[in-house]
């Protein structure tokens, strides 16, 4: 082996490779649970493929674009196409195929996120280019601004863990870019159909966030048992924030709430997890769980149609992660990064992760329109009318995630359910099932 590659480095990484790719599907059940049962395979089918799509794009050139030598600390070049020079020899403590596989996830993931906000009505040959777009012109360029040895937000001082900016800024902007340009769903909103695939999602993203935080250490080393105490109880905190404000607002704690709060700790550490200390990851947790509440609710009043809420939780989470890691950041946690404000009264930090976040949330939101105007132009964005009605997942795809006469009715299109038998058509509660003769 090389010299300057360290087994337990190797061991580490590859586990928390393997932990930020099982994320994938656990936000295909996070997300599939709270669409309408006939749309639930194509919303699934989102991260899945995104998962496939995006890896053959960062094998080809992405890489290359992310981490090859820089160009005015603006993008790499061709220094990695089809994965030239990219091998077993050390970057870093690491073999350089083991950087780029779990480089390679974080890719991946990022605009599977941003599928949440167009879910239940997008075209998939629309998906599979803007998904391929996106990767090549927006997330390539930011990673090498943020992580590049020569990126210019890196040398400007900003800080940026596990991507903050990079993964969840450029995502949640985007789906606010992509709700307003493709439009609202037709029809009535209608209550999730399987809750307990949104919990299950949840705790798979929470159990992979180890990976994709502790991982960003790139090293078996004390940065990552920080990172990962870290991730954990910015979780747990986000969940108890998000759950308190259900309470004062609903009288009852729900289990949606209590998922989406658990994943707006995580998203708000995400920038932090590697530079400041648990109680800050405590304050983070609990100020990110909040303020998602507020920015999910922001969508009912600016009437954009965030389907699965990414602008709410990523967008909102991503922000307030970058800016509060310029308050709670300490070089007693990680000498490589900065003290924030309260550290040592550095003001100066908190003004680059400002100006970070601008430079970021602004060129994704610009070329995202752009990218989205050229995928209507090529091949439309949205299925037709009947589509969206009948249900993406037979239309789209040519199956059903569930049949009449099995359990979880809620596959059944509008056409097919059955009328109530038993009851006055309309008095079933919330998300009640077809009434089935006995």
């Amino acid at each position: 082996m090389p010299g300057g590659i360290v087994g337990a480095d190797v061991a580490w990484v590859l586990v928390a490779s393997a932990l930020v790719m099982l994320m994938v599907p656990g936000l295909a059940l996070f997300y599939g649970g709270m669409v309408q049962g006939k749309n639930v395979l194509s919303t699934l089918m989102h991260s899945f493929g995104a998962l496939a799509v995006v890896t053959v794009v960062w094998a080809l050139w992405g890489y290359s674009l992310a981490f090859g030598e820089s160009h005015g600390g603006l993008i790499g070049g061709a220094t990695h196409l089809f994965m030239k020079g990219v091998g077993t020899e050390a970057k870093g403590s690491l073999p350089h195929i083991l950087f780029f596989l779990f480089q390679g996830t974080f890719a991946a993931i990022t605009p599977a996120l941003i599928s949440g906000a167009y879910a239940e009505r997008l075209k998939f040959s629309a998906f599979l280019l803007f998904t391929v777009l996106w990767t090549t012109f927006v997330y390539a360029p930011v990673a090498h601004w943020v992580w590049a040895p020569d990126g210019w937000l890196l040398k400007l001082g900003a800080l940026d863990f596990a991507g903050g900016a990079v993964v969840h800024l450029t995502s949640g902007v985007s789906a606010l870019v992509v709700a307003l340009v493709v439009g609202r769903r037709r029809g009535a909103r209608q209550p999730p159909h399987n809750l307990t695939f949104t919990l299950v999602g949840a705790g798979l993203l929470w159990f992979g966030w180890f990976g994709f935080n502790a991982g960003s250490a790139l090293a078996a080393n004390e940065l990552a048992a920080v990172a990962a105490a870290n991730t954990h109880l910015a979780a747990a905190a986000g969940a108890v924030a998000w759950g308190f404000v259900d309470l004062v607002r609903l009288k009852k704690v729900t289990a949606l709430g209590a998922a989406s709060g658990l994943v707006a700790g995580l998203v708000g550490i995400t920038p932090a997890a590697g530079f400041v200390s648990p109680l800050g990851a405590l304050a983070i947790g609990l100020l990110a769980g909040a303020a998602c509440y507020g920015g999910v609710l922001l969508k009912e009043h600016l009437r954009y149609d965030d389907a699965l809420d990414v602008v709410g939780v990523h967008g909102v989470g991503g922000a307030l992660g970058a800016l509060l890691t310029g308050v709670f950041a300490t070089v007693a946690v990680n000498p490589a990064g900065a003290n924030g404000v309260l550290a040592g009264g550095n003001w100066a930090l908190l003004g680059k992760q400002a100006l970070s976040l601008l430079a970021v949330a602004a060129f994704s939101a610009l070329l995202t329109f752009v990218l989205l105007k050229v995928v209507q132009a090529v091949v439309g964005l949205r299925v037709d009318a009947e589509a969206e009605f009948e249900g993406l997942d037979p239309h789209v795809h040519g199956e059903r995630a569930y049949h009449s006469g099995s359990l979880g009715g809620h596959g059944l299109t509008p056409r097919e359910t059955p009328a109530p038998k038993t009851r006055e058509a309309g008095k079933a509660p919330l998300g009640a099932g077809p009434v089935m003769e006995g």
